[in-house]
């Protein structure tokens, strides 16, 4: 008998094996669905607008400076005169940005992904003040340059008023003069559109500027507060925002209408103006993405990793049956088991790329429970234990979902879970003569329960 229970376990730990790899199998066909969405937004992108974000307007203005230098050469003293091309930046001293998202989808395949129109103004004011050079200097013609991440976004041509006074709006590449930053740091890079100023005495009294710009992006708007002082404020109809970047708003309202958000940003709560004059990517900024409900692939994921618990106590509760009422279980009815253990995950990622992942759940688990439960009665010869079975396998599914919906409870939840199980485990087999068990299980299996009860009644037995 020694031998039998050696062998059987070894069955059972391989069949477990063989399912595990099912289940790892399965998590490889969601993240290669993951990467079939990533495809679809990558390639609505592609041919769209990015995810987009907005730098400046910051105010640039050129400069030549002429240096006179004295060098000694061959106990000769000479005078050289040295010129220096280059450009110094002025950030807004405020910046207000207000607008609205106007959502829409794109469907690329199976899958539907949220682009927008962001219609917004950028209003603010400029200090301006030449810095103290040495030398003889000239001054060029200044500009506010300012950036978004994907030109081609851009819906019409941005109107721009400065000091009143309407002026164009050029596109420009980065210019040599734009690249000049170890002199200068604090240049704006990637410049992308700008404002030509009519001329340098424009900045004596100050610059208040408006810009009017319509933008199109891909799922996520990032808007990055370059201001001494940053109002922003964005309005839209999708109701499920994701407020990220470096920045939660200050006051936000959801509804089934939409949502509204405000931030005031200071410059001595981000480096922004820094970090700007350094890269075009590592910024701090305010950030809007509109999702779509939770990630159906993400909760898949965790559920195909709670499978590993539901194989273990399938087989071990089948394993303790085994033993407890001495009904042997085939392995190949362990291995079916556990394929319709490992097909429910499968059903579940197909299911939630067309339903709610709630609802695709719900029928998922009630297909598999329910062929489960069909099963089992014909295994194990009785309606209870089948019934039985099935009622703690659909009691596992729905504390699994529970764990997968609460994230910050999920770890409390999965403990609770699993010390019930053991506690189940070890109530119900309390009294059992394992021993006993073991050397009875080759001789007559104990008969399982009635399916009906007899019941006394008049005239005969019902």
């Amino acid at each position: 008998m020694k031998f039998w229970l050696i062998l059987k376990l070894v069955a059972i730990g391989a069949l477990s094996l063989v399912i595990l790899i099912a289940l790892f199998l399965v998590d490889g066909l969601i993240t290669d669905r993951q990467n079939y969405r990533k495809q679809a937004t990558e390639s609505i992108a592609s041919s769209y607008a990015s995810e987009q974000r907005i730098v400046g307007p910051v105010l640039v203005q050129p400069y030549r400076q002429v240096i006179a230098e004295q060098t000694e050469q061959n106990g000769t003293r000479r005078i050289v005169q040295r010129t220096i091309e280059s450009t110094y930046t002025t950030f807004p001293a405020e910046l207000a940005v207000k607008g609205e998202m106007k959502p829409s989808l794109r469907r690329h395949g199976l899958y539907q992904v949220p682009v927008y129109e962001f219609d917004g103004t950028m209003a603010g004011h400029l200090d301006a003040s030449a810095p103290k050079l040495e030398g003889k200097v000239e001054y060029g013609l200044p500009y506010l340059a300012f950036r978004v991440k994907d030109a081609r976004g851009i819906v019409g041509r941005p109107t721009v008023k400065v000091n009143g006074t309407a002026l164009a709006v050029e596109g420009v590449g980065l210019t040599r003069l734009e690249q000049d930053t170890p002199v200068h740091p604090n240049v704006l890079p990637g410049t992308n559109l700008r404002v030509l100023l009519p001329s340098a005495e424009t900045l004596k009294q100050g610059v208040d500027f408006s810009v009017n710009l319509a933008l199109a992006g891909t799922e996520q708007l990032e808007i990055v507060p370059v201001a001494d002082t940053n109002r922003i404020e964005i309005s839209s109809t999708w109701v499920e925002p994701l407020f990220a970047g470096q920045f939660l708003p200050r006051d936000r309202e959801i509804t089934n209408a939409g949502f509204h958000a405000k931030w005031d940003v200071s410059s001595l709560a981000t480096a922004a103006q820094q970090q700007t004059s350094r890269s075009d990517e590592h910024v701090d900024a305010v950030s809007v993405a509109l999702t779509q409900g939770v990630d159906a692939y993400k909760l898949s994921d965790r559920a195909v990793k709670y499978g590993i618990l539901f194989v273990f106590v399938t087989f071990g509760g089948f394993f303790l049956f085994e033993l407890a009422k001495k009904m042997l279980i085939h392995p190949v009815q362990y291995l079916l088991v556990g394929a319709c253990l490992t097909v429910f995950f499968l059903l579940l990622v197909s299911l939630s790329e067309h339903l709610s992942f709630g609802y695709a759940y719900l029928i998922a688990t009630v297909a598999c429970v329910g062929v489960l439960t069909y099963y089992l009665v014909a295994v194990l010869k009785s309606r209870v234990y089948g019934l039985s079975f099935g009622a703690i396998l659909g009691t596992m599914y729905a504390a699994i979902y529970g764990l997968l919906i609460s994230e910050d409870n999920a770890l409390l939840l999965g403990s609770v879970l699993l010390f019930g199980l053991i506690a189940i485990a070890m109530t119900g087999t309390r009294s059992v003569d394992w021993y006993q068990r073991t050397a009875d299980l080759s001789r007559t299996p104990e008969p399982p329960p009635p399916p009906f009860h007899s019941v006394a009644g008049v005239g005969g037995t019902l």
